[in-house]
């Protein structure tokens, strides 16, 4: 009996389920090896193994992290995923115990690196650290993420700007299909290794197209047909207006898999989110909340404060009455606007403590409406609230 219990918990890793609907906006919960991920969920951004702002594992746990984003290209150039895989991956090398998504590398090889030159098989290009020749393709990007061994890898693909010539962003989102065929079979591969630290790694696969809806939606059609644990919307918030992004969502996402989790990259503002959600994403990250804290500026719902600002200096108030952040518990803008002006480390660990305890009470928030079927009020609330208007 016990035997076949543990079969049964098994056989539902990498399965997602889709818990209800109300419009296009999904409530569900993906299965993963390192434990259940609620959707719709916001990714705290630890691009380096650690969110900046001197935020621990143990304070993501206390604010309701559930999942940690961290980047292929950045561990590849600095320590090194070989020398992560040694110390037994991701999980171990910096004491998280939750689940872990990993950006293959693409969006850095293409804004960061000087130099690239990009072929079928892959890119060529010089680090932005100190310059030295890097090759990654998709077999790379995937043993990279291998050796991190992250819950989720993301599959290697071009982001073209969202502005780009038609006809570049077709040919680019033909060879970034052809990458994604080649980063499954490498996948699938690395998984079968007695030897690969997480056999059940899940790939998801990226939609491209820039702001043409045509080749975004044929591109949708495309990638679903391959089954994949889950899929992303990238290439957005890269320079088109927020109305071109959720015009973009609007005619894209139908074309994604419900029954899949839908990741919207690097997306984004509060409003962002709600607007997301609504059309159906499930995942989101973004280097909001741990950027702008660290410059003094923290989400409340009555919109952003900087707390640099001179009205603060007396303010005995927490940044948000109610809040149940350790920074709020604890400490009044007035201390958290001494710290900042002081240029005391504490004063930008407070701030973006409370910014990503903020992100993750939100999405709480959201699936909470989504199980009692009144998003719709909630969403035009919480808009109005995060807005100001």
């Amino acid at each position: 009996m016990d035997h076949i219990t543990e079969c049964s918990a098994e056989n539902r890793y990498n399965t997602y389920e889709l818990l209800r609907t109300e419009g296009r906006a999904k409530r569900g919960v993906l299965h993963t090896v390192h434990g259940d991920i609620q959707t719709p969920v916001f990714m705290n951004v630890g691009t380096v193994a650690a969110i900046k702002g001197a935020v621990s594992t143990d304070d993501l746990r206390q604010i309701g992290t559930q999942v940690e984003l961290c980047n292929t290209y950045h561990l590849h150039v600095r320590t090194g995923d070989e020398t992560i895989r040694e110390l037994g991956g991701l999980h171990s090398f910096m004491n998280w115990d939750r689940p872990i998504l990993t950006d293959s590398g693409g969006f850095q090889v293409f804004s960061l690196a000087t130099l690239r030159k990009i072929k079928e098989e892959g890119v060529s290009f010089r680090s932005h650290i100190d310059g030295h020749r890097i090759f990654m393709g998709p077999e790379e990007s995937m043993r990279i993420q291998s050796n991190l061994a992250s819950t989720i890898a993301m599959a290697f693909d071009e982001c073209p700007p969202a502005l780009a010539d038609r006809d570049y962003v077709s040919r680019s989102v033909d060879r970034t299909y052809r990458w994604l065929l080649r980063c499954r079979d490498e996948m699938n591969r690395l998984n079968s290794l007695e030897d690969t630290i997480n056999r059940r790694q899940m790939l998801f696969g990226i939609n491209q197209g820039a702001i043409y809806e045509d080749i975004r939606i044929e591109h949708a059609k495309r990638i679903s047909e391959l089954d994949l644990p889950g899929y992303a919307v990238g290439g957005l918030a890269v320079g088109e207006s927020h109305e071109q992004m959720y015009h973009i969502l609007d005619e894209t996402v139908p074309y994604l898999p419900q029954n899949k989790p839908t990741y919207l990259m690097g997306v984004g503002t509060p409003a962002n989110i709600l607007e997301g959600v609504d059309r159906g994403i499930d995942f989101f990250d973004c280097v909001y909340p741990s950027r702008n804290g660290r410059h003094g500026h923290v989400y409340t719902n009555e919109g952003k404060k900087n707390l640099l600002n001179a009205q603060f200096e007396k303010d005995t108030k927490p940044i948000e009455e109610g809040c149940g952040c350790p920074a709020c518990r604890s400490y009044s803008r007035a201390y958290i606007h001494h710290l900042l002006k002081a240029k005391e480390m504490l004063g930008m660990r407070l701030c973006v403590l409370h910014n990503l305890y903020f992100y993750n009470h939100m999405m709480e928030e959201i699936r909470d409406a989504l199980d009692e079927g009144r998003f719709a009020s909630y969403k035009e609330d919480k808009l109005r609230k995060v807005t100001g208007r």
